[in-house]
């Protein structure tokens, strides 16, 4: 039975948690096309101190209508800090 939206993000948090042992940040967004559902995922690569420099990247997961696993990958690594400047520059 094809899962709901939000029990494919949920499936897909789990498992890059479990695949990756990392720690969990956001979901960055969902969508679905001809390949599946790609939901966009960011997780803690390297925890440093100050916590703005720690090391994030996304991950790009994509599910099945079932939440089967079908492929993922490790799109971007970012520093923490440099979200922040963005952020601060658009306002």
């Amino acid at each position: 039975m094809a899962k709901s939206i939000h029990q494919l993000i949920e499936i897909a948090r789990e498992e890059i948690s479990r695949i990756t042992g990392l720690e969990l940040g956001s979901t960055l967004s969902t969508s679905k096309d001809e390949r599946g559902w790609l939901v966009s995922l960011e997780v803690v690569e390297k925890h440093s101190i100050p916590d703005q420099m720690d090391v994030l990247a996304t991950y790009d997961m994509i599910l099945d209508d079932d939440g089967k696993l079908i492929e993922f990958n490790r799109r971007s690594l970012r520093k923490r800090v440099d979200a922040e400047a963005e952020a601060e520059a658009v306002e």
